[in-house]
């Protein structure tokens, strides 16, 4: 009786750190983000966002303002459509801008917001007119090539 009461109390813990570590697990991938904030949409559209994933941190100044919570290709403009739910207690003018960011040089990327100057500000439903696109590497390194190619002062070198 003895050695089962300690093998039911061994499998209880068991599966308490088996949760706990899922939820750590689930928690670093931001696949679960646990908050009870209430929250306002806007979005905005962009030309490329990179690697953006929904669930990405929204950031102003480095601290977390919000969340990614939707992205869908917008088929008659030709943009990537990006909603984002913003804790209600932090408000931004209307005239903010937003830009896809990278943190570190293989990291996840996450949106910065600037804040503007105008006197109004962002209502649940507006759209953020000035936008930043994701920086791709592999254009940046193409554009360089192309540029040194096309470059009429280089001269070639001599065997």
């Amino acid at each position: 009786m003895q050695r089962s009461k300690n093998d039911i109390w061994v499998g209880f813990f068991v599966l308490i750190g088996l949760v706990a570590i899922l939820f750590l697990a689930l928690q670093a991938a931001n696949l679960l983000s646990v908050s009870w904030q209430k929250t306002y949409t806007v979005w905005a559209d962009f030309d490329n966002i990179g690697g953006l994933k929904k669930k990405a941190a929204v950031k102003s100044a480095g601290v977390v303002v919000g969340r990614v919570d939707r992205i869908t290709f917008d088929d008659k403009v030709f943009q990537a459509k990006v909603e984002l739910a913003i804790d209600e207690h932090f408000v931004f003018p209307k005239d903010s801008s937003l830009k896809i960011l990278t943190s570190g040089l293989l990291g996840e990327q996450y949106l910065g917001l600037e804040a503007g100057a105008d006197a109004e500000n962002l209502k649940p439903g507006d759209k953020i007119q000035s936008t930043q696109s994701a920086v791709v590497l592999e254009n940046l390194i193409s554009q360089f090539l192309y540029s040194k190619a096309a470059d009429p002062t280089q001269t070639p070198a001599k065997p």
